[in-house]
């Protein structure tokens, strides 16, 4: 039995975007929903379809994912880079184009913990000289 589809993760702050790409239309679901309902704001739906538009497999393939973890925002980064390496899964010389726009890169940056004796993590108590 011959799997038919691709699948990858993608995270990005404390989310994760558990991906898999099937041949098809271009429907995009985002746990359950059209990406277009998930995501309504345009500036995350576009940074879903950045590596589609990139590589010009737009309407190639369906996707759906399991997003999951954090805010909106960092979801949709998430899907971004879980469509990102899926879509070297399938044909490996797209890694050059993904790779220079920056998409197959986790982002690193994530919340920095609050540390004992200071209200957050990098805010002092006021100090008071007398």
């Amino acid at each position: 039995m011959s799997k038919d589809f691709n699948y990858a993760t993608g995270r990005r702050k404390n989310a994760v975007a558990r991906t898999r790409l099937y041949e098809g239309t271009g429907a995009i679901t985002v746990n359950g929903k059209p990406y277009e309902d998930y995501f309504p704001r345009k500036t995350l739906q576009m940074i879903v379809q950045q590596p589609l538009k990139l590589t010009k497999t737009l309407g190639k393939f369906d996707i759906k994912v399991n997003a999951d973890g954090g805010g909106v925002a960092g979801q949709a980064q998430a899907v971004r880079h879980g469509i990102s390496r899926a879509l070297i899964e399938i044909d490996p010389e797209l890694r050059s184009i993904l790779k220079r726009a920056g998409l197959l890169t986790r982002d690193a940056r994530k919340k920095e913990r609050k540390k004992y004796g200071q209200p957050g993590a990098r805010a002092k108590f006021q100090y008071s000289k007398r």
